[in-house]
């Protein structure tokens, strides 16, 4: 039995790639594709450029946890080296949790969207209800243990990556590349200053990358971690970014941005229709259903999972205790995610993840920097470059929706808010007279014991 799980830790590089490739290249490109050129018209295939620029700087953060501290807690484990156990690393788990919910939302969301392109108008509004569908539907597979998940796992990673690269470079081949003219004019931009809604867009432009910081949980799992686990961060990012590229130059070419626009949900299915056909729309729709299905199922475990390290470790309440419940921590993730998918809309979904997202970002970079300089060996000034863009994009981004969306703020601040007081409340619940906290087991010790 040793020897079994000794072996199936022995992950390589080339499958590591291979897991993260197909996490970052999940069912959010097939929206966020729309989302973006809705902000920067006809420049949005530059703007995944210019989103993979700055989380190449991000990135350089988790490569050098990753390399010292190599564990399948992963960005938990990494904000508990950096802050200690307490309030603080608790809350930007949390944050990092809730993005991760939120992502499961608008991958759900996504495939409710796509879906309903292979009914009759009349059925529009029930994207949702599809959305829901799905999630219940990754409940039942996750809580049943089904092995099918863990065969077919690789299997869906490659149609769907294969596929989307297909697609893209079909599409460039046939549409030739796109006039670019940046000439678009957003909503409001008449009281903002020329190219901020450009930076504003690339807080969703890195949400389409954002996948890579779930490889940083292969650290127990991968042959020499403290090498290859940033070296698939860096690899899958490169990867992703010449598809996501291509991708985008290929839509642009077949429709106009207004036609992007009105078909924002679904606009990779539409911009396959006028250079493949119907057929080629139809097999772009099946594309993004195996895709948010597979990720809807993976998503839901790693989150869940999470949570559950997460009480493990007394930063947050052991769900787990819960007897009267198979999987409770799964439970509680399946219905914050169901609740989320049935109140927002895919526009909204993506803003709030954006915006946690971004915040658990700097708190990640600024740990590195100020509170581990004697035990991680860094450049300081990236983290601090990292920081800076991080700052400039949220901020851009908040302000815009401030003009055009201000209930995606008040939701946002309600949820941050939620989060740190939760947190401060619980973790004094088990603070001694001394202001010791006594925390639960190490992520990796209890991997070890299971």
């Amino acid at each position: 039995m040793k020897i079994s799980k000794i072996n199936n830790q022995k992950l390589s590089l080339l499958g590591s790639i291979s897991l993260g490739t197909g996490v970052m290249i999940g069912a959010g490109i097939f929206v966020l594709m729309g989302q973006i050129a809705e902000l920067v018209g006809d420049l949005f295939p530059i703007a995944f450029i210019a989103g993979a620029l700055v989380v190449g700087f991000s990135s350089y953060s988790y490569v050098k946890f990753s390399n010292t501290y190599p564990s399948s807690g992963g960005v938990a484990k990494f904000l508990t080296k950096a802050y200690g156990p307490g309030t603080l690393a608790g809350s930007y788990s949390l944050l990092m949790y809730v993005s991760m919910v939120v992502a499961e939302s608008l991958v759900a969301g996504t495939f409710g969207a796509y879906t309903l392109r292979l009914f009759p108008k009349e059925y529009a509004g029930y994207a949702s209800v599809l959305g829901v569908f799905l999630i219940v539907l990754a409940y039942i597979i996750n809580i049943s243990g089904n092995k099918i998940i863990e065969a077919t796992a690789t299997l869906t990673a490659i149609i769907k990556v294969i596929g989307i690269a297909l697609l893209a470079i079909s599409g460039l081949v046939i549409s030739g590349l796109p006039t670019i003219t940046g000439n678009f004019i957003t909503t409001n931009s008449q009281t903002l200053p020329d190219g901020f809604g450009f930076i504003a867009a690339l807080a969703l432009a890195i949400l389409a990358y954002k996948g890579f910081t779930t490889i940083t949980n292969q650290g127990g799992d991968i042959k020499n971690p403290h090498k290859n686990v940033g070296r698939s961060i860096i690899i899958s990012i490169v990867v992703c970014t010449i598809i996501y590229v291509i991708l985008a130059l290929s839509v642009s070419g077949a429709l106009t941005i207004e036609e992007i626009i009105i078909a924002k949900d679904y606009a990779l299915a539409a911009a396959a229709k006028p250079v493949f056909g119907e057929w080629g729309s139809i097999l772009t729709i099946f594309l993004a259903i195996i895709a948010t299905v597979s990720g809807v199922i993976a998503s839901v475990y790693s989150a869940s999972r999470m949570l559950g390290m997460l009480g493990n470790m007394k930063q947050v309440p052991n769900l787990n205790r819960i007897k009267k419940l198979k999987n409770p921590s799964l439970i509680f993730t399946v219905s914050l995610a169901i609740l989320l998918t049935i109140l927002f809309d895919l526009t909204r979904i993506a803003s709030i993840g954006a915006i946690f997202y971004l915040i658990m970002d700097i708190a990640i970079h600024w740990g590195l920097f100020r509170r581990l300089k004697k035990e991680v060996k860094f450049n300081p000034i990236i983290p601090i470059i990292a920081i800076l863009m991080d700052v400039i994009i949220l901020g851009a981004f908040i302000y815009m929706k401030y003009l055009n969306d201000p209930f995606v703020l008040i939701v946002s601040a309600i949820g941050i808010v939620l989060i740190f007081l939760s947190q401060y409340i619980f973790m004094k619940s088990h603070t001694d007279e001394d202001g010791n906290m006594h925390m639960g087991m190490d992520m990796d010790e209890h991997k070890m014991m299971k």
